[in-house]
């Protein structure tokens, strides 16, 4: 039996990256997956190798900023699996390094809006779905620039700000048995880390600086996402939860 045996998911950013791998790493585990994105064909792809593999997913488009394409995707799971347990906050958009000087307000309202705005709709949207249910999870996908400073002053505002948010909705719902914590991995290889490194030099420098010596692969991260969505982490709510190689420790 999967970890997440009759468990129904909702990740949004599941068509790459490490929102792909959470769905598929979900799908072997018993859940059945309703994927997110505005990247529609890499989306369907997803979905039509996961059931290649037995698997159970579907694809809605969802642009995070836009609170009715939300409650379309929560009503997808809802109609076509009956009900929502689990949601996985994976969209976002990273900003190249500025200081706050550097940052025009269009950059800031960009990153805000998807990585945190998008995490907040996400939640609100699930919250009533989970609430039929009888309990949830909410896996909030922060960055350890969640937990210290950042070179990009948007993105670091994103990602502390839904570490939070996530303690904030954790305390008002956890009467209701919906859990929400702030999930933050650290490098990892995904198509959004080459978009923060497009230098491959200074990606290999930072990946030095890790106290393992590496970054981390999609897969790796997306199993600690797995311990978030099922019931091994019955008791965890308002929490961090860190994988990062060892680099918030130095």
């Amino acid at each position: 039996m999967g970890r997440l045996e009759g468990k129904v998911a909702l990740i949004s950013g599941g068509a790459r990256g490490l929102g792909a791998s959470e769905a598929v790493v979900f799908a072997r585990e018993g859940a059945a997956v309703v994927i997110g994105d505005i990247l529609d064909d890499l989306g369907a792809a997803v979905v039509k190798d996961i059931e290649a593999h037995g698997g159970r997913a579907a694809y809605v488009h969802l642009d995070v900023r836009d609170e009715a394409q939300w409650q379309q995707a929560v009503a997808l799971a809802e109609q076509r699996y009956g009900k929502l347990d689990v949601l996985v906050n994976s969209a976002g958009v990273t900003q190249a390094p500025g200081n706050t000087e550097q940052t025009t307000l269009e950059e800031w309202d960009r990153v805000i809006a998807v990585n945190l705005t998008g995490t907040f709709l996400g939640a609100k949207a699930a919250i009533p779905a989970m609430k039929r249910a009888g309990g949830g999870s909410i896996i909030n996908t922060s960055s350890i620039v969640g937990l210290v400073a950042s070179r990009s002053v948007a993105y670091g505002a994103s990602k502390g700000g839904v570490r939070l948010l996530s303690k904030s909705i954790a305390m008002q719902h956890a009467k209701e048995k919906i859990r929400c914590n702030s999930f933050h991995p650290g490098l990892t290889q995904t198509p959004f880390l080459d978009a923060y490194y497009p230098n491959p030099a200074a990606l290999e420098a930072r990946a030095k600086a890790v106290p393992l010596g590496r970054v981390a692969t999609a897969e790796e991260i997306a199993l600690g996402a797995l311990y978030l969505a099922s019931d091994e982490s019955a008791f965890m709510t308002g929490s961090e939860f860190v994988i990062d190689g060892g680099f918030t420790a130095i």
